[in-house]
């Protein structure tokens, strides 16, 4: 049966879960070294100290994006881009892991992601007209029965909790970027600034990355269709990450808390503890200045570990070599 959705917590364009799966199938299989193509080399960066968050009031108070401050961190390393259908896929393949949507049995779709029929029959969760719980939704079937990925093996994975990621991540030998770190390479490089290309959103009239086109949540612009676009499409910042913002959500090492900036050390921080929403970051397609602007750098928002959506992924990370 479709599980329901928690109350919002604040205004958000992501539903979240008010349970987890239960336990997961065991991981059966690591990977061996070269038998799996990764989807890109990690980048290495230098770490450092760079300002995060950010002392403007755009965002929603509740997120927590300020107070700025000097945050530094350790040298790690990142991918560019965030972890694909084919990678995914290859996972599961080794490992017969189970997702915790495909255990629900369902998961959240956007309502114009979907065919008019699925669309009417499928329920909407309390207080979000515009999301759909769709049975048998996951990151096989994105957008639910008659769909498939076999077409799109270069677009993120989606339909992916927290929990999920974990799981991936122990296969691969990698882990998540905590927030701070996530934040560093999605900044390029360039302090300070809104975006991951610079302050300006459109510069030169030219589009820099998949938020939403139109009038949200029921006018897409003509010749924009609501939905990621490819892991890699855009241009990257100056770090060589793709898509860091829009696209997808990424989730994050970190417990969420509005009061992260105040309650972690200036020297890598990681917002830390057993229960709660775990942090997410980046935005995605369904970002729009007129309700959610959470596409900039210093924007973040949490969901709970179980929670999964088709606009919801992962980039993966790890320490220097």
């Amino acid at each position: 049966m479709p599980s329901p959705a928690a109350p919002p917590r604040k205004p958000c364009c992501t539903p979240e879960r008010a349970a987890e799966a239960g336990p997961a199938l065991p991981v059966m299989a690591a990977r061996a070294a070269g038998t799996v193509e990764p989807d890109a080399e990690l980048i290495a960066l230098p770490g450092g100290a760079f300002t995060m968050g950010t002392d403007s009031t755009e965002g929603f108070a509740a997120d927590g994006e300020g107070p700025s401050r000097r945050v530094t961190l350790r040298p790690f390393r990142i991918a560019p881009t965030v972890v694909t259908q084919r990678a995914f896929a290859a996972f599961v393949r080794a490992t017969h892991y189970v997702t915790e949507a495909e255990r629900f049995g369902s998961s959240f779709v956007f309502h114009l992601q979907l065919p008019p029929a699925l669309r009417e029959a499928s329920p909407a969760p309390a207080g979000l007209p515009w999301w759909r719980v769709v049975a048998h939704a996951c990151w096989q079937r994105p957008e639910g029965p008659g769909s498939h990925v076999h077409a799109r093996p270069d677009h993120p994975v989606v339909h992916v909790s927290w929990n999920d990621t974990l799981a991936y991540c122990a296969w691969a030998g990698v882990r998540l970027p905590t927030e701070a770190e996530w934040e560093y390479a999605a900044r390029g490089g360039i302090d300070g600034a809104r975006y991951a290309w610079g302050d300006e959103r459109d510069p030169g009239g030219r589009l820099q990355c998949n938020i939403w086109q139109g009038g949200f949540p029921d006018a897409p612009a003509s010749g924009w269709r609501p939905g990621p676009v490819p892991a890699d499409a855009f241009a990257p910042n100056g770090f060589g990450l793709h898509n860091a913002c829009g696209n997808v959500w990424e989730w994050c090492a970190d417990v969420f808390s509005p009061g992260y900036h105040r309650e972690t050390p200036a020297e890598n921080p990681l917002g830390a503890g057993e229960f709660g929403q775990r942090t997410m970051r980046g935005g995605s397609f369904l970002c729009h200045d007129s309700y959610c602007n959470r596409y900039r750098v210093a924007a973040r928002s949490g969901s709970t570990p179980g929670s999964a959506a088709s606009n919801i992924g992962f980039r993966v990370a790890a320490d220097a070599a």
